[in-house]
C-alpha cells in the first residue's frame, strides 16, 4: 500500500495500542509534517478546521503532511490517556516517519492540546526540524519541566480566546529559552472562526 500520495490517503496505521486512523499527503519538499488536533473529549478531532488549515497550508508550501486521530477517536484504536499516550503515539508516528521517508526532516505542529502533544513529543525526539503550535493549552497541562526547543518554533495565539488565556500564553512564552516566535492574531477567538486564513498568513510568515 502506498502510504504517500499527492492526494490525501486514508489509512490505519499500527500504534502501539491499536489501529491508528491517519490521512497522509505528499508534497515536493523532502520535509514531512505531523499535525495534532485538539482534545477529543470536548470533540477535536484530525478534521478541526485548524488542523485542515495547518495541513492544507503545509501541503500547499510543498511538506508531506501526517494528520491523525488519537487513541479513542474515530477508527483509532484505545482510550483518551491524559495526553500521555497521546505524545506515545506520536513518537511512534515519528519513528515510522523516519523509516518510510528517511530523507525528510520532520515538523511538528498541534493545536490546543494538540500543541500540549506536540510540544511533549519534541521534549523526546532529537531530530525534528521545526515546530509550529497554535493557541496551546499550557493551564491546564504541565509543560513546565519539558526540555528547551533548540530549534525555529513559532506560537500563535488569538487575542481574543475564549478557551485558553492569551495572557497565559504569553507569560508562558515569555518564560521559554530559546525562546519561540509569537505570533498575536488580533480579534480571533480560539477556533479562528472567520480568521482561518489570517491563521495560514501567520504560518507562512513564520515558516517560508
Amino acid at each position: 500500500m502506498q502510504h504517500f500520495s499527492e492526494v490525501e490517503t486514508r489509512l490505519l496505521w499500527p500504534g502501539p495500542v491499536g489501529d491508528i486512523e491517519m490521512i497522509t499527503t505528499s508534497g515536493n519538499k523532502p520535509i514531512t509534517a505531523i499535525i495534532c488536533h485538539p482534545h477529543p473529549l470536548f470533540g477535536g478531532t484530525m478534521g478541526n478546521k485548524v488542523v485542515t488549515t495547518l495541513a492544507r497550508t503545509f501541503h500547499d508550501h510543498g511538506l508531506s503532511t501526517i494528520r491523525f486521530n488519537f487513541r479513542g477517536v474515530g477508527k483509532s484504536a484505545g482510550t483518551h490517556d491524559q495526553g500521555q499516550g497521546e505524545t506515545d503515539d506520536v513518537l511512534a508516528i515519528a519513528t515510522w516517519v523516519k523509516k518510510e521517508r528517511p530523507q525528510d526532516a520532520l515538523w511538528l505542529a498541534g493545536f490546543s492540546f494538540g500543541g500540549f502533544v506536540a510540544r511533549s513529543a519534541v521534549s523526546r525526539l532529537a531530530d525534528v526540524a521545526r515546530l509550529v503550535i497554535v493557541a496551546p493549552q499550557v493551564s491546564r497541562f504541565e509543560m513546565a519541566n519539558l526540555s528547551p526547543v533548540t530549534y525555529p518554533w513559532v506560537v500563535i495565539q488569538g487575542e481574543q480566546d475564549d478557551v485558553i488565556s492569551p495572557e497565559a500564553v504569553y507569560a508562558w512564552v515569555e518564560h521559554q529559552d530559546p525562546p519561540p516566535t509569537l505570533i498575536r492574531i488580533p480579534g480571533a477567538g480560539h477556533f479562528f472562526h472567520k480568521q482561518l486564513g489570517d491563521l495560514r498568513e501567520a504560518v507562512e510568515k513564520a515558516c517560508f
